[in-house]
Formats: structure tokens, C-alpha cells, sequence
């Protein structure tokens, strides 16, 4: 096994002489320990030979008191060195995860660099891992679970996103908690794209009891969306974040904001779940907005919540000036349907509310880009 490791790890680590090489450094990790030296002293290694600043070393050198050498430490540093680790980067590591200068490189660190380069990761791939996973690194296991997630989400990249904001991921039960939470997820109709889509939204979800999630789908149900529809996952990012307390009140709120009833409510967050985290001012300035000066009916906002999502000094008032502008100066052929004038991308609406009027209206693009910017053109106040 030990031949094996060696010779991936040649591999993996760059070549130079055979007694400097990081493999060497690599290899020779595994030999007895140097005696103590009498002036050891962990909190000044951590600054003068791993970077760190004087206020981090005190705080982590607590966690490495039982050290009377350098030399498991200097072996963990060839072994990032090797894997192309720079300094800044062991420092960070060492910050987080001081233990990390205690691995044994022989039969924790190298083993798992292998494990993963069977897995066809690359030096590069492997040092963000180390770098992102920091105490998950030195664990056995990580190369089996790593196997799985690459297959669940596909690629390495997808992977990295969810990892960078829940490592722990990487420390995971696989058979109690990661397999069984992303089984029910698929018996709630959510495929494979689904669920990579959700964690790179709520990354700790997978990770968390199976039985919070199914307390999480419960809620979400709650809220009048089915599994399997196209809503589900939104309507689960959404309630996530939120005890069943803020959902209430935050369901009070949109009531009295945009002057709903509770079927009108309850039709509203069913079709746009992720109306609930949005801010109760931003969503205030909203209903002011729609309701008293665009005119439109609660109920017309209730069946197309989706209206709520878009900025509102970005695009729902700017466009609505343009449209209002169009209007009053019998530059439309046709009404239009306010809601189908927001919901359309940047393009469409220059190809059929802009370009069309470059001669009728030739400051239009100019006054529509300034009121993008939260300026108010003096042709859209007088129109």
C-alpha cells in the first residue's frame, strides 16, 4: 500500500532532487520524531515559520501546548508545500484548524491524497480541498464521501460552491444523514439538478437531522406548495431560514402591506415562496408603489407575486414610467399588460418599449438608463 501511495503521490507532486523533493518531505514524515528542543516554543513557530500574526498564534497555541518539536509540524508543511499550498494559504489553514500541524502525514494526510487522486482530482483540486476543508481533511473517510458528492452534484466546481459554505459536509454520516436526506428529497419530486440547485442555496441542508428536513418539507407544504411542483424547492429555500413563528408573522405582514385577504395571502406565497424573505421595507416601498401610484388591484398583485421579486428602482418603476410615457403620448398601439412589462428580460423590453421610438422619442433610452440609475428623468415627471 505504502509503494502505491508513493507512486501516486509522485504523480500528484512536482519533481525536483530526489533528497528535496516534497515527496522526499512527504515520505520522510513518517520517521522518528527529532528530540525536543530546548527552546521550542509553539506560539513563536506559529509566527515565524507559519505566518501567522502574533494575535492568532497566541489564540491558537493553546490547541498545540502538547508539542516539544517541530517536526511533525515541518512534515505537514511539506506536505502542503507539495500539494502547492502557498504560505498564505498554511496560514489560513493553521488559523483554522491549528490540530492540522499535528496530522501524521504517513498515515493520515498522504493516504487521503491518495484516495483522492484516485478519484482523478488534481494537485491544484486537492490543495483547494485541503484549503476548504481544513479539520474534514484529516479525516479517513473524507475520499469516500468526496466520491459521493462528486457523483450527487456532478462536477468538482458544483461541488466546491456548496463546499465553501458548508465544509462540514466533509464530516457528514453518509449511510445516517446525507443518503437518507437526499432519498426523501427525490420522493418529493426533486431530481438530481433540483438539489444541487437547493444547496448551493441552503448548503447545510443535506448535512442536517434527517428529521429537521422532513420538518422543513412539512412546513413548506404548509405553505400550500405540492411536492413536485415547480415551487417546491423555492418554497423549501425559503422556509428554511424561518421558524414557523416568523413565517405567521411575516404572512400578517404581506396581509396588511398589500391589503390581502387570506385566500389572497395564501395564493401570493404558494406562487412565489420566496416573497417571505424579502425585507418587510423593501416590500413596503413595493406595495406603496403598485398599489397607489401604478393603481393596481391587491388581487392583481396577489395571482402574480412574482412582480414582488424585481427591483424596484431597477426595473418595476423605471419601466412603468416608459410604458406611462409611451402611453400618454399615443406612442402604444395597444394597452399593455403591466405585469408582462416587468417580467420580461432587458433585451425584450428595449426590442418593444425603446427601439421602436427612437424617432418619435429619441431621449427615451437616455431617460430610461437614467432612471435605472434612481434618476428621474424631467420628461417622465410632466408626461
Amino acid at each position: 500500500m505504502l509503494r502505491l501511495q508513493k507512486c501516486i503521490l509522485t504523480q500528484l507532486l512536482p519533481s525536483t532532487s530526489a533528497s528535496t523533493s516534497p515527496l522526499h518531505r512527504l515520505i520522510s514524515a513518517a520517521a522518528p520524531a527529532a528530540s525536543p528542543g530546548p527552546s521550542f516554543a509553539v506560539e513563536d513557530y506559529l509566527v515565524s515559520t507559519c505566518g501567522l500574526t502574533r494575535a492568532q498564534a497566541l489564540k491558537v497555541s493553546t490547541k498545540l501546548s502538547h508539542l516539544k518539536s517541530p517536526a511533525n509540524p515541518d512534515a505537514v508543511r511539506s506536505f502542503l508545500a507539495g500539494l502547492g499550498l502557498s504560505t498564505a494559504d498554511v496560514a489560513a489553514l493553521v488559523a483554522k484548524d491549528p490540530k492540522f500541524l499535528c496530522a501524521s502525514v504517513e498515515r493520515t494526510l498522504a493516504p487521503v491524497a491518495v484516495g483522492l487522486a484516485g478519484l482523478g482530482l488534481s494537485r491544484p483540486e486537492i490543495a483547494r480541498l485541503v484549503s476548504l476543508a481544513g479539520e474534514f481533511f484529516r479525516g479517513r473517510s473524507v475520499a469516500s464521501r468526496l466520491a459521493y458528492f462528486l457523483f450527487l452534484f456532478g462536477s468538482y466546481e458544483d461541488l466546491l460552491r456548496v463546499l465553501k459554505h458548508s465544509p462540514n459536509l466533509l464530516g457528514c454520516d453518509l449511510d445516517r444523514v446525507i443518503k437518507p436526506n437526499v432519498a426523501f428529497l427525490r420522493e418529493c419530486g426533486l431530481g438530481a439538478c433540483d438539489i444541487v440547485r437547493l444547496c448551493n442555496r441552503v448548503p447545510w441542508l443535506l448535512g442536517n437531522n434527517p428529521e429537521r428536513v422532513r420538518a422543513i418539507v412539512a412546513c413548506a407544504e404548509g405553505l400550500g406548495v405540492p411536492r413536485g411542483s415547480g415551487m417546491f424547492g423555492q418554497a423549501l429555500q425559503a422556509v428554511a431560514f424561518l421558524s414557523q413563528e416568523k413565517i405567521t408573522a411575516k404572512v400578517e405582514h404581506l396581509k396588511k402591506m398589500f391589503r390581502w385577504s387570506d385566500a389572497e395571502v395564501g395564493v401570493a406565497v404558494s406562487k412565489a415562496p420566496a416573497v417571505l424573505l424579502k425585507a418587510k421595507e423593501s416590500l413596503q416601498r413595493r406595495s406603496e408603489f403598485l398599489i397607489s401610484e401604478v393603481g393596481l388591484e391587491p388581487a392583481y398583485i396577489a395571482f402574480r407575486p412574482a412582480m414582488l421579486m424585481y427591483s424596484l428602482e431597477g426595473r418595476i418603476r423605471p419601466r412603468y414610467y416608459v410604458v406611462k410615457f409611451l402611453k400618454e403620448n399615443g406612442l402604444l398601439d395597444h394597452d399593455r399588460d403591466y405585469y408582462n412589462t416587468i417580467v420580461i428580460s432587458e433585451k425584450v423590453f428595449m426590442e418593444k418599449f425603446i427601439c421602436p421610438h427612437k424617432k418619435s422619442a429619441p431621449h427615451l433610452a437616455e431617460d430610461y438608463a437614467a432612471a435605472c440609475r434612481g434618476e428621474m428623468p424631467a420628461r417622465f415627471i410632466s408626461s
